[in-house]
């Protein structure tokens, strides 16, 4: 199964999400499923894409940040042909218009 999951930061950025997603992900990947990870590159040191514990991660480019938010003008088209290529959607988005994302 190609499982595609959402969220704002992800590991090595660290809160209480980001250990969930990077156990699921892993875990996931472990037991034969492709799984990609769609989130932020909050730190201009991460790479665009790289691949961790058999977890495709893509990493949207951050134009700027609003307290702890970034903005990403590319991340809806990211997400978009992302999510395309998946079956299973996981998204971990506080924001209003993450719900945009399952249409």
């Amino acid at each position: 199964m190609k499982v595609l999951m959402v969220l704002t930061y992800y590991h090595p950025h660290v809160s209480g999400l980001t250990i969930y997603v990077k156990r699921l992900a892993t875990t996931l990947a472990r037991r034969g499923h492709q799984v990609t990870v769609l989130t932020s590159r909050y730190d201009d040191a991460l790479p665009a894409e790289e691949t961790v514990e058999g977890v495709h991660v893509v990493r949207a480019p951050v134009v700027f940040r609003l307290s702890k938010g970034v903005i990403m003008p590319t991340f809806p088209f990211l997400a978009w042909r992302l999510i395309r290529q998946h079956d299973v959607v996981s998204v971990h988005l506080p924001q209003f218009e993450a719900s945009l994302l399952g249409l």
